[in-house]
C-alpha cells in the first residue's frame, strides 16, 4: 500500500492543483480508463477488504475517500476544461500551492486505515 501511494505521489506530481489536474487530463484525454488505471490504491484497498473480507467501519471509509477523490478530480478536469467558464473561488483554489504535508496526507491517512481494517 505505501509504495502504491508513493507511485500515485509520483504520477500526480505538481506545485498547484492546477498543475495536477493538468497532469491527470493528460491520462484522461487519452482514455478514462487510463486515468483510473493510474490510482492503484482503489482496486488494492477493494481487493485486500473483498480478500480478508473486512467490510467495516474503516475500510469502507478509505473506499469511499477513494471514490470521494477520483470524482472530485473528474469535476475539477470537467470544470477546467468542459466548462466555458470556471467558477471564481474554484480559480483561486487551483492556483494554491501544494505543501509537503498536502503531498504526503494520503499515505498517513490511509495506510493506518487499512491497517486498522484489517485487524478489526
Amino acid at each position: 500500500m505505501i509504495f502504491l501511494e508513493i507511485f500515485e505521489l509520483y504520477i500526480q506530481k505538481a506545485d498547484t492543483l492546477r498543475d495536477m489536474i493538468d497532469n491527470l487530463y493528460s491520462y484522461y484525454n487519452k482514455s478514462v480508463f487510463l486515468f483510473f488505471l493510474i490510482h492503484p490504491t482503489f482496486y488494492y484497498v477493494l481487493g485486500v477488504t473483498i480478500y480478508f473480507d473486512s467490510f467495516n467501519f474503516y475500510s469502507i471509509t478509505i473506499l469511499l475517500l477513494k471514490v470521494f477523490d477520483l470524482f472530485f478530480k473528474i469535476s475539477l478536469i470537467k470544470e477546467r476544461y468542459y466548462e466555458p467558464v470556471m467558477d471564481e473561488e474554484l480559480e483561486k483554489m487551483m492556483e494554491l500551492k501544494m505543501t509537503l504535508g498536502v503531498k504526503f496526507l494520503s499515505p498517513l491517512t490511509y495506510v493506518p486505515l487499512l491497517y486498522l481494517s484489517l485487524i478489526a
